[in-house]
């Protein structure tokens, strides 16, 4: 039996930020219900390198055992490469799976989804910084939930499902790439696969 999870790790999505839907429903939901949860929710940078380099220093105190990651999107494959890397408990939101292929055609200046205002520029390199995290199949599948949207307009579901096919998977009829329907349909399942203290 897992111990309960002690700290929680949140990965956003490609453009986006801590202040994305779900990532400040998570947060609210920890602060209100589980306040004794360590979580953190970084800014993650465009490299991708410089991001998973960000993410294993800040979680490299943590214990694996009571530690958990979720990833939106983007995050989704970062938070598998931690899965790889820690074999804690896992929850990906329409993981990207094959984002080396699928963020190719973004290689130039972009604006952030929360801010208009705010342009990063996505280098050519970048997309071998990617191909370099994959890490095939997962040691524990069992200790991760995918939630994956048929709908999902950015995303191949079957290749998404397919990624995964010893781990939890919760295949939703229809929804979208952003979960639109989070909070109503779906944060409670995260909450209880990583079982916070």
């Amino acid at each position: 039996m897992d111990p309960q999870t002690t700290h929680l790790l949140y990965l956003h999505g490609f453009r986006s930020s801590p202040r994305s839907t779900k990532a400040r429903l998570m947060a609210a939901r920890v602060a209100r219900e589980h306040p004794d949860l360590q979580w953190w929710c970084p800014q993650l940078p465009p490299s991708p390198r410089e991001a998973i380099d960000m993410v294993m220093k800040g979680i490299a105190d943590w214990p694996r055992k009571s530690m958990a990651v979720v990833g939106s999107s983007l995050g989704g494959f970062y938070a598998t490469y931690v899965a790889g890397m820690t074999r804690c408990r896992t929850v990906l939101l329409n993981p990207a799976v094959h984002p080396a292929r699928d963020l190719a055609r973004y290689i130039g200046d972009q604006t952030a989804w929360h801010d208009p205002a705010e342009h990063f520029y996505f280098k050519p390199e970048y997309i071998q910084e990617l191909r370099t995290m994959e890490v095939g199949a997962l040691t524990r599948p069992e200790r991760v939930l995918a939630i994956i949207a048929k709908g999902d307009e950015a995303l191949d579901w079957h290749e998404t499902s397919a990624r995964y096919p010893d781990s939890n998977i919760k295949l939703i009829e229809g929804g979208d790439h952003a979960l639109s329907d989070f909070e109503e349909n779906h944060l409670d399942d995260v909450i209880a696969f990583i079982n916070p203290v």
